[in-house]
């Protein structure tokens, strides 16, 4: 649906986006998440037609809009980190305005708006002033009106930024409604405990680059494939410890009470061998599994620059 292909931009000795690409499906929450400074601005700036790129494409639906204001007007609703609203305009005046911009009027319009309005909550705000609402009700008022004209993609950048848990919670299951409506969402984030409950895909630049795209499955089982694997017995650790020293694909072992820590370097096979292994030894298994690992964990190895990035050992990978 959303293509980005080999997008550069420089400003002066300064490289912002150096050969990004960027592939997202019909119908995904794609989580864009980076470090200060990576270029998830510049990247949504280009996108939204609001900056030039030095060279590459845009593509929504096989159409490059990159060249064409147009079409980026009808695709893409935009939601800024800060966004401006008219504080002096009743909450219709607002909607209605904005629906004006893409020729819509009378009672279409009023329709429209009043649709979107009940969709974020503020059905009973039509007649308050912008200026009286709270900063989630601003927002949510924003992400209506960049759904006025029922665009492809919608783009919001940092939209939960200031905003208590409840008001962030509530503007989640908006989000989570707006896909379930076939809606693709582009959306860039620092809340990467949201994300992962949120996002379909995800993806994570550092220094202008894509360093590591995919489907959020995909991405945390690449992550928890490395982390140790925890093994939680009744009696019989004695017997466990012998078979996994025994054990090639074991690297280290670390006992606490009942459970067992072990940094396991095997796959999914691997691990099914040695659960049966210690069942036949009849050794009582109570827990077996993974340590589960998180997005901040994977965000923190991969934008490291004084460590190495081993997670990324396997990076090119087909569909990654």
């Amino acid at each position: 649906m959303l293509e980005i292909k080999n997008l550069w931009k420089k400003f002066g000795k300064f490289h912002a986006l150096n050969g990004l690409d960027i592939m997202i499906p019909q119908g995904s929450l794609y989580g864009f998440v980076g470090p200060n400074g990576a270029g998830k601005t510049t990247t949504i700036k280009i996108m939204t037609g609001l900056l030039s790129a030095d060279s590459g494409q845009v593509l929504i639906n096989g159409r490059d809009v990159t060249g064409g204001l147009e079409d980026l007007k009808l695709s893409i609703g935009y939601v800024p980190d800060f966004f401006g609203v008219y504080d002096n305009l009743k909450v219709n005046e607002y909607m209605e305005f904005f629906a004006s911009c893409y020729g819509l009027d009378g009672l279409k319009a009023r329709n429209r708006y009043m649709t979107l309005l009940e969709q974020v909550g503020l059905e009973d705000k039509c007649n308050f002033y912008v200026d009286s609402l709270s900063r989630g009700m601003k927002q949510r008022l924003c992400l209506a009106r960049a759904l006025i004209h029922d665009p492809l993609l919608l783009v919001l950048d940092e939209p939960a930024s200031g905003l208590d848990p409840r008001t962030r919670f509530e503007f989640k299951e908006i989000l989570k409604d707006l896909k379930e409506q076939g809606k693709t969402i582009f959306i860039s984030s620092h809340v990467l405990s949201e994300l992962s409950e949120l996002c379909t895909d995800i993806g994570i630049i550092d220094q202008g680059k894509m360093v590591l795209g995919g489907s959020i499955e995909e991405i945390l089982h690449r992550v928890n494939a490395t982390n140790p694997l925890i093994i939680a017995i009744l009696g019989e650790k004695e017997r466990a410890l012998t078979i996994l020293k025994s054990q090639p694909c074991v690297q280290t072992i670390a006992v606490k009470d009942q459970d067992i820590r072990v940094n396991f370097i095997g796959d999914e096979q691997d691990e099914a061998l040695l659960l049966q292994q210690l069942v036949d030894a009849d050794v009582m298994v109570r827990g077996f599994y993974r340590e589960q690992g998180s997005l901040e964990t994977l965000f923190m190895q991969i934008t490291d620059h004084d460590k190495e990035k081993a997670v990324l050992v396997h990076e090119n990978e087909p569909g990654l």
